[in-house]
């Protein structure tokens, strides 16, 4: 079963997505998706995936240098 995750981003810009691409394409497999939302004032990122969880996402981001808080 799919679980689609939402998180509020520091991620503002095209290029700072492109350099997180690899690393999110590598954590959410060939059975998810993500996406940013950055007309959004929250810049929301969405994961859709049948294994991950979201500190594993949010660390992922902070680990980048972005702010990254999932929201309910």
């Amino acid at each position: 079963m799919m679980t689609v995750l939402v998180f509020k981003t520091s991620v503002k810009r095209k290029d700072e997505v492109k350099k997180l691409q690899p690393s999110l394409n590598k954590l959410v497999d060939n059975n998810g998706c993500w996406n940013f939302d950055l007309e959004d004032c929250d810049n929301i990122l969405r994961v859709e995936t049948q294994s991950l969880i979201a500190p594993m996402i949010s660390s992922l981001l902070k680990n980048q240098g972005f702010h990254c808080e999932e929201l309910h």
